[in-house]
């Protein structure tokens, strides 16, 4: 076998790794959208707590913030218990529970990204719009998203590059099960705690830097010409 065939679970690793990091960052972004528009528009009490919180994955442990997911969302936790009494919905120890991990272990990143966007538009291109009867949602849909639109690129990839490379908050709250939860990262670690693992490790690890350098490149190439475009027009 040379160094980049890949075995039928190394291929279920890398799959499932895209898969997770897809549906993290799809079911992130309305609500990264709407947490940064809150943060850079909105003049609240409680504002730099909310910030505090949004932000708290990146700097706490990424075990703590599995280990709480698994309080919160396990099949005993209050949320968890919920979800899947009332409508079938179980996180722990399946792949959805990778995505929830990701999804939150990259949210700081997509909303940063974002925030930054909206607070470099002109407000007066908003409020012109508003003066010629255009709702506050429709003038955030033509005038603030389209404007706003290589921030949000940005935010989508820093969060599924983040989601490719998670390890900690995922395998503690949904295990490292083959074909189910062990995505890229559990894939390499298990690879190297086992005698002859390293051809494996090394094989996905390379496969991992390749998908995270051309979604970082396809990511400058897009904000750039969306960037170019808007400037034109």
């Amino acid at each position: 076998m040379t160094w980049l065939d890949l075995t039928p679970d190394e291929w279920n690793a890398v799959h499932l790794s895209i898969k997770v990091g897809l549906w993290a960052m799809a079911a992130s972004l309305p609500f990264g959208i709407a947490i940064a528009l809150l943060l850079a528009r909105g003049n609240f009490w409680g504002k730099s707590l909310l910030n505090g919180v949004v932000h708290l994955p990146l700097v706490l442990p990424p075990v703590v913030t599995g280990y709480l997911l698994l309080l919160s969302f396990g099949r005993r936790g209050p949320i968890g218990s919920f979800l899947d009494e009332y409508f079938g919905i179980v996180f722990s120890f399946r792949w959805t529970g990778a995505a929830l991990a990701c999804a939150i272990m990259g949210f700081p990143l997509m909303v940063r990204a974002i925030r930054l966007s909206i607070e470099t538009v002109d407000r007066r291109l908003e409020s012109a719009a508003g003066t010629l009867g255009a709702s506050p949602l429709w003038v955030f849909a033509t005038v603030t998203l389209p404007l706003i639109l290589p921030g949000v690129v940005a935010g989508m990839i820093l969060s599924f590059a983040k989601a490719m490379g998670e390890f900690g908050a995922t395998i503690t709250f949904v295990s490292n099960i083959p074909g189910e939860t062990q995505t890229l990262p559990s894939a390499i670690y298990t690879f190297t705690q086992v005698p002859g693992g390293d051809a494996g490790a090394m094989r996905l690890t390379l496969i991992s830097i390749a998908i995270s350098m051309i979604a970082l490149v396809v990511s400058e190439i897009f904000a750039r010409r969306i960037g170019q475009r808007l400037d034109a027009g």
